[in-house]
């Protein structure tokens, strides 16, 4: 690692000029990549991730698969196209809003039901339906925010639609939903974004369309989910893969029985599984909440039709959870569909 951070800035020791671009915002590593070939290297490096990691320079950030802003049509009464969708990142820190820039092959927005995931400071987006065709697609596209760009990575082994997804130390696990002809599937794939390669994983007890992944601690937790011939019928347990031995065990009454997991697993400060919908009133449909350390935003409706409510959860040892609304500007004031924490 020294070789690498060797002679960054003439004139200063190399430890002091590595800390100096460590504090660099991460909105400037685009700019600082083109200052010189050393610095492009250290600031699209894994290690350097990893040190800002350690020196707590890394920020967390909320990135959301958003509904775009609509045109009205002359009367201003309906929609004049339908939905399309993109990503929008916002800062807790600074409580600011912008828009990635789409992705080179679907310009006009990102595949329905998409799964997105993040690890080692970068976005994964995965599978979804094809927005103009509505047919289920295979790609993986991977944003890096030191480039802002995408990059066009292996695709998925196969076709699938609604499936679970987590990812934690450059690796993407995915688990679950359904295949081209609706049947729940139980098989499990991790992808490694540094080989770019897909690997096959032993697969869970039981088939779970329709589940949600999550990571806690060093397991992958697949939680509800239904059968082929139970459409709906939303199960109570959860499936958990360790990461270190490779084995999947089962969780009794980990989620309410029939309720749709997708998009609003939480966990709480016990470690336990929380539903997203029910920490307020103001999201109690179409509920998405992203986990950004000690807060979370949480975004839905009061009740169906209703305006999209952003809040910030703030969670203080001893004190029970503060829930903030966040003001939003029209741009970004639209359903969420999913989202991940982007630590950067």
């Amino acid at each position: 690692m020294s070789k690498q951070f060797t002679e960054l800035i003439p004139g200063l020791p190399e430890e002091i000029a590595l800390e100096c671009l460590t504090r660099l915002h991460f909105s400037a590593h685009r700019v600082g990549s083109h200052v010189a070939e050393r610095w492009r290297q250290l600031l699209q490096s894994r290690d350097f991730y990893y040190h800002r990691k350690q020196s707590g320079q890394t920020r967390k950030l909320a990135c959301l698969v958003q509904s775009l802003p609509v045109p009205k049509e002359p009367t201003g009464s309906k929609p004049a196209a339908q939905a399309r969708y993109g990503v929008s990142v916002f800062d807790p820190g600074s409580r600011t809003w912008y828009r990635v820039d789409p992705i080179p092959k679907y310009p006009d927005g990102m595949p329905l039901f998409c799964q997105v995931a993040s690890t080692e400071g970068k976005l994964v987006c995965m599978g979804g339906w094809d927005p103009a065709s509505y047919e289920p697609v295979r790609d993986v596209f991977v944003y890096e925010f030191t480039t802002q760009r995408w990059t066009r990575c292996q695709d998925m082994p196969s076709n699938r639609s609604f499936f679970a997804v987590g990812a934690m130390e450059g690796k993407v696990y995915v688990a679950g939903g359904h295949d081209d002809s609706k049947n729940a599937l139980n098989s499990a794939w991790v992808y490694d974004l540094s080989s770019d390669e897909w690997t096959e994983l032993t697969r869970m007890s039981e088939e779970r369309d329709e589940c949600q992944g999550i990571i806690i601690g060093n397991e992958f937790w697949v939680v509800s989910g239904y059968e082929t011939d139970a459409q709906g019928q939303f199960k109570s347990t959860a499936e958990a893969f360790s990461i270190d031995s490779g084995e999947w065990r089962r969780v009794e009454d980990s989620w309410t029985v029939s309720q749709c997991p997708r998009s609003c697993v939480g966990v709480g400060k016990n470690g336990e599984l929380i539903n997203w919908a029910e920490t307020d009133s103001g999201v109690r449909v179409g509920a998405c909440g992203v986990n950004l350390g000690n807060r979370s935003l949480v975004t839905g409706s009061e009740y169906q039709g209703a305006a999209q409510g952003f809040f910030l959860t703030e969670r203080r040892e001893g004190q029970n959870c503060k829930s903030v609304k966040v003001e939003v500007s029209d741009d970004f004031c639209t359903f969420v569909q999913s989202g991940c924490c982007v630590e950067i």
